[in-house]
């Protein structure tokens, strides 16, 4: 069976430590590092641990067991679904300066048959972690980052073999170069020009068409444009947290989305006055429909997209960190349901209270899930003076 070299995982390990952390300056002296690894990255967990350790930095690990989760949920009672360890937590968040969580799994549907709602309310306890975090970083005083570790399920769910999806990986993560971490920060550079020009658009609303897509996304004020943050390795996408409110339409999606320890396929949304109205799905709808009832879950925190130019992904991964960021003919648009990214606001969103969240359309929730399209479409920005012009067209960004 393959597995990946040591050059490579020391590779991986270097640009997620020294940086993707720290917003592309990776991890000082003295910082403590939390380390999230699944048993099946194991081989990564080790070069994690030292590259942090030559940084001069501290580790804490969470090794999580494989196939761990289905248990828990088929002998929970609601009282123990919905317990909340708020000392642990809160001390964990108080302590950590950042965060590493590998994505790596041997079972895409171990959640298969459980009753999602179980599930949704598990997610709705540790709403309160998710808060801590955010209020965290928001201050500057903490960041993270994602990765994948490939497996042979992994592989074969994306019609692959694992040296494959391996290869897919590292090219992906530019860790075939000599240097991968100099081709990062000349990656997010040419990104950079992008963002800078999409931010001095006064965009108030976004128009996306396709085939089966004609979509409304609001911005207008106190939003703008964010992408290049080592905040997920890889990351081609520039995105930015709309005016939830102000959602209109519908949108398709042709890639599955693998979420929950379950797939929901061929995803159609539709919203009315920011709410989703309706949703389809040819397989799992019921997780779907169970996630749309979640508080917040019926309404986009996050619109991205991914210019082809730049993106060296491929192929369907069967994972959203990978899938989100895919290139192609097309490039790929996402949204997220769910909660919105805060350091999409231009000013010190540590001063920003709840209520002024609320009120400028900064959707709040436990969940933050992304669904993708890979198919043609063309985005229409509407700025303040009524002028309309293509921001993205041909899978390309065209300011």
């Amino acid at each position: 069976m393959y597995t990946p070299s040591k050059k490579i995982l020391e590779k991986y390990a270097n640009v997620l430590v020294n940086f993707a952390l720290g917003g592309g300056k990776g991890v000082k002296k003295g910082e403590v590092v939390f380390l999230q690894v699944p048993e099946s990255a194991k081989p990564l967990l080790y070069e994690l641990r030292a590259a942090i350790l030559k940084a001069g930095a501290y580790t804490i690990t969470e090794y999580l067991p494989d196939n761990y989760q289905r248990g828990f949920f088929e002998l929970a009672n609601e009282n123990q679904i919905k317990f909340f360890p708020a000392k642990y937590l809160k001390g964990k968040v108080d302590q950590m300066d950042h965060v590493i969580s590998i994505i790596s799994e041997t079972n895409k549907y171990e959640l298969k048959g459980i009753d999602p709602k179980k599930i949704m309310d598990r997610g709705l306890a540790f709403k309160q972690y998710k808060e801590w975090r955010d209020e965290k970083e928001n201050k500057g005083k903490m960041t993270w980052t994602l990765a994948l570790y490939g497996t042979p399920q992994m592989a074969k769910e994306a019609k692959m073999s694992l040296s494959q999806y391996w290869n897919q990986i590292t090219k992906g993560c530019y860790l075939d170069s000599k240097n991968p971490v100099l081709e990062w920060k000349k990656l997010y550079k040419k990104l950079e020009v992008i963002r800078t020009e999409l931010n001095k658009l006064d965009i108030k609303r976004l128009r996306i068409k396709a085939k089966d897509t004609d979509l409304i996304i609001g911005l207008d004020k106190n939003r703008k444009w964010l992408g290049g943050s080592g905040r997920n390795i890889p990351s081609y996408e520039l995105f930015i947290s709309p005016d939830a409110r102000r959602t209109e339409g519908f949108i398709s999606f042709n890639q599955p989305l693998y979420r929950y320890g379950n797939v929901v396929k061929n995803i159609k949304l539709w919203f009315k006055s920011g709410q989703v109205s309706k949703s389809g799905a040819s397989e799992g709808l019921n997780v779907l429909k169970e996630m749309v009832n979640t508080k917040g879950a019926n309404m986009v925190g996050e619109f991205s997209l991914t210019d082809s130019r730049f993106s060296k992904i491929t192929k369907f991964m069967g994972e959203t960190l990978f899938d989100e960021n895919m290139g192609g003919k097309y490039g790929n648009t996402h949204i997220a349901l769910g909660s919105a990214y805060m350091d999409s606001y231009p000013g010190d969103q540590s001063k920003v209270t709840k209520k002024q969240w609320q009120k400028m359309g900064y959707n709040d929730s436990s969940v933050h899930t992304d669904i993708i399209s890979t198919t043609d479409r063309t985005v229409t920005a509407t700025l303040s003076s009524g002028k309309e012009i293509v921001i993205y067209k041909n899978g390309r960004f065209t300011v």
